[in-house]
């Protein structure tokens, strides 16, 4: 089991920024960790992803130029570092993680452990 706890939603105006953290119980080489959002009636969408092994990344193209994900080994955190921030970003934004991922995954039907969802809005 894999407990996650995610911080740092809330409301920000258009060209704004906020940081998302997502906690981790445990962490390894083998590990993805994506960052999720939904919009009510919406399907759930992959924002960013990294296999914390290599650090390779992957961006929804929406985000990419925008949005930085990156991980901390030590605390056991990854962040997703946004700029710029458009109305269309508001959402539901949810932390995941897949343990024996060994290697990058984007879509949420690969990943085994999901945060409780911070809510992100922006607003002009």
């Amino acid at each position: 089991q894999v407990q996650l706890v995610e911080s740092g939603g809330g409301s920000v105006q258009t060209g704004g920024s906020l940081r998302l953290s997502c906690a981790a119980s445990a962490y390894a080489f083998s590990t993805c960790m994506g960052w999720f959002r939904q919009v009510q009636g919406k399907e759930r969408e992959c924002v960013a992803s990294i296999y914390v092994g290599l650090g390779t990344t992957y961006y929804t193209d929406s985000v990419r130029g925008r949005f930085t994900i990156s991980s901390d080994a030590a605390n056991k955190t990854v962040y997703l570092q946004m700029n710029s921030l458009k109305s269309e970003d508001t959402a539901m934004y949810y932390c995941a993680a897949e343990p024996l991922s060994w290697g990058l995954r984007r879509s949420q039907t690969d990943f085994s452990y999901w945060g409780q969802g911070t809510q992100v809005t922006v607003s002009s």
